[in-house]
């Protein structure tokens, strides 16, 4: 089981979306950003690290939502998703192809990778 962070990053009652780029795994799908947990990292350290890498900018978390379990065919994810506010510096891209800030109305339209689809909802909930 590989242990996975995202960020679910709020403004003005929109949610920010991430596309990833052609070489990665599942391409072209969208995603809440996030990564991999280091050896000794806590899932806090590892969602402010990793959206600093990917987004360049600094995140407060607010809170943190419940594990989503998921089996792709290959390996399986524990996604461990946080609520949080960019506090400062600008969106910069270093990974993937695209972002997006998506209203809740709309998060349904979105091309989710599978794993997220499940944060989607209780996003909604909490925030919608």
């Amino acid at each position: 089981m590989i242990l996975v962070t995202c960020a679910i990053i709020v403004e003005n009652r929109r949610l920010l979306a991430t596309r990833r780029s052609v070489s990665m795994p599942h391409p072209l799908k969208w995603e809440f950003p996030g990564g991999k947990l280091k050896e000794g990292e806590s899932p806090e350290a590892c969602i402010v690290r990793e959206i600093r890498e990917e987004l360049g900018v600094e995140v407060e978390i607010h809170q943190a939502l419940l594990p989503v379990i998921h089996h792709y065919e290959s390996h399986s994810i524990k996604l461990l998703p946080f609520i949080c506010h960019i506090l400062e510096g600008v969106i910069s891209l270093s990974e993937h192809q695209d972002y997006s800030w998506v209203a809740c109305d709309d998060l349904k339209s979105v091309d989710w990778l599978e794993a997220d689809i499940e944060v989607v909802e209780m996003a909604k909930r909490r925030l919608c």
